[in-house]
């Protein structure tokens, strides 16, 4: 998934211009956000962070979204910071609440997003002492964190505010922590003046782009692998001219689908789970790749297979804003360190190949992606409602600009394989595999972008991490259609365990509730859909409904990939 703006330089009008005016470090840090354009906050409250609470009273202009539980929190702040390019939001508070948060905190380190957690915590009298709800956060989140710091100076609260925004904005974005003493927060601090929070700019070596667009006219099966986040608009539109002047193949990498119109006619698919082994083949025997805002990571290389390790044996342009992960895993010929964006403009810049010799490479690979995304042929065995036909549904009556979200399990292969993404900003889905995601994302996306439809796509267990958080939507006006897939299982595991201990299936069953009485229960509307044929008529009344809503689909527990199914017996003989 892809931001569709960076976090760029602000010069805010109207600012305190008092330096000797003294507030509690809560105040302060309420009109710090402010100052610097905070919109939305999500969090569960805490007594540890009373002081900010209060001090957020006086911004009705600043939402704060009370989640139900810390990890639907973090996951929200997570999918505003994707969809917004700024840090997304969070406070939690210490010790359950943080350890609920770490989710969300992980996420954003895998998926690269700025996000910034703010963690109640213990007085500082009594650090130390293993008392009530105490966590060392520098040693909880030292590994997943780009950086975590405690304030144990209110004087230096603008000075950690800068650095944590810097750090999650700036490179390869990511989460920061930062931990709140609660005697700290109620000390007493000089507000600060004007505020400028300005990004250094990355621009490629005009020497590596002389080189790439040598390496292009000398080869012959070239392919582009597109993903990551940080890009502007501006920056993936240029990376499209480029793309069209040169009529090259480009594969989206895990999970960021929607950073190329996938009706495009260089578009060649999704290096993802239940990947087309058709486009794995091109990867492997292209002889210049040129991967641009991808880390490359191990579900996009077929867990390090498509590419050697470590040195690939096609020519690899990697080009990626953080020097620390160029060379991480794969050694490229070229490596860049820049703005993805800025790249982009800048082979851009140069003209294109009018007859490119690996032009029709290129439309034999799409046309082996429209292929392999075409609904296949209905097993005469299948019991239930086919997801294919309901996510085609979908990617034709959604609009460009919907939003999609998933978590993790075996259905969203349907989803990566079967919907096409129009849109810069349509996919929000974790690179980690968490899931829960989903839902949160939903609602985050709704609140972010009112005027725009968006629906979540979960499995009955993913669903079940955070169902309350229905509750969440309905009261702050998020609507959202929530797509449940329940085949009675954790359908990824059961696949594994049928794969290495075929017949005997152990923990993978899965006791739902009744899907639609939960969602009323919560004020949102529900509806059970048991045939594909009456998705259709069930999807448009939730659109009628100004409210969230729900529609469980009861899928076929035996189809357990888009091409793959259990046998009949084994598919029901689940025991606990």
């Amino acid at each position: 998934m892809n931001a569709p703006a960076t976090y760029q330089a602000m010069e805010m009008e109207n600012n305190p211009t008092d330096t000797t005016a003294t507030v509690s470090a809560g105040k302060a840090l309420a009109d710090a956000l402010h100052r610097r354009g905070v919109e939305r906050i999500f969090c569960v409250p805490g007594e540890s962070y009373l002081d900010v609470l209060d001090a957020l009273y006086d911004y009705p202009d600043i939402d704060v979204i009370v989640a139900k539980h810390e990890g639907a929190a973090a996951n929200m702040a997570e999918a505003d910071g994707k969809l917004s390019g700024k840090p997304g939001i969070c406070f939690v508070t210490r010790g359950p609440g943080a350890s609920h948060a770490a989710i969300g905190v992980h996420i954003a380190q895998q998926d690269s997003t700025p996000m910034i957690l703010f963690v109640g915590q213990v007085p500082s009298g009594e650090r130390g002492r293993d008392g009530f709800q105490e966590i060392d956060y520098r040693g909880m989140f030292g590994s997943i964190a780009k950086w975590v710091t405690e304030l144990d100076d209110a004087e230096r609260l603008e000075e950690v505010l800068h650095r944590a925004f810097h750090v999650a904005s700036s490179g390869r974005p990511g989460p920061v922590v930062i931990a709140l003493p609660e005697d700290v927060l109620a000390m007493p601090c000089r507000s600060a003046a004007a505020l400028h929070d300005t990004l250094p700019r990355s621009a490629p070596d005009p020497r590596d782009v002389d080189e790439v667009i040598a390496r292009l006219r000398a080869a012959q099966r070239p392919l582009v692998l597109l993903g990551g986040t940080g890009w502007s608009p501006e920056g993936l539109d240029s990376l499209r001219r480029f793309v069209e002047a040169w009529q090259l193949p480009v594969a989206v990498t895990f999970r960021h689908q929607d950073m190329f119109d996938n009706r495009h006619p260089c578009y060649v698919g999704h290096l993802g789970l239940g990947v087309d082994p058709a486009l794995a083949d091109s990867l492997r025997s292209a002889d210049l790749v040129l991967a641009v805002g991808t880390r490359l990571g191990d579900v996009s290389t077929g867990a390090y297979t498509y590419l050697q390790l470590p040195y690939p044996a096609q020519f690899l342009v990697h080009v990626y804003p953080a020097n620390e992960d160029l060379g991480r895993v794969y050694a490229p010929q070229l490596p860049v360190c820049c703005a993805p964006s800025a790249w982009a403009a800048a082979v851009a810049a140069h003209p294109g190949e009018p007859a490119a010799p690996w032009a029709g490479h290129t439309r034999a690979t799409r046309e082996q992606y429209l292929r392999f995304s075409a609904a296949p042929a209905e097993d005469p065995e299948f019991d239930g409602v086919n997801l294919t036909d309901v996510v085609k549904h979908l990617s034709d009556k959604l609009p460009a600009d919907g939003i999609v979200t998933n978590g993790a399990g075996n259905y969203t292969g349907w989803v990566h394989r079967f919907f096409t993404y129009k849109q810069p900003g349509t996919c929000l889905a974790p690179t980690n595999g968490s899931m829960g995601y989903g839902l949160p994302a939903a609602i985050a996306a709704s609140l972010r972008h009112p005027e725009r439809e968006v629906v979540c796509f979960a499995g009955d267990g993913c669903f079940l991490m955070y169902a309350q958080e229905l509750a969440t939507a309905v009261q702050y006006g998020a609507r959202i259609i929530v797509i449940v897939v329940n085949n009675g299982m954790y359908g990824t595991i059961r696949m594994y365990q049928e794969k290495r201990f075929p017949g005997r299936q152990v923990a993978t069953r899965l006791q739902g509730p009744d899907f639609v009485k939960l969602a009323q229960s919560f004020g949102a509307h529900g509806e059970l859909v048991t045939h594909a044929g009456n998705f259709a008529a069930a999807w448009e009344r939730a659109r009628a409904r100004n409210t969230a809503a729900l529609i469980e689909l009861r899928v076929d527990p035996a189809q357990i990939t888009p091409q793959a199914r259990l046998p009949r017996a084994a598919a029901v003989n689940i025991r606990q």
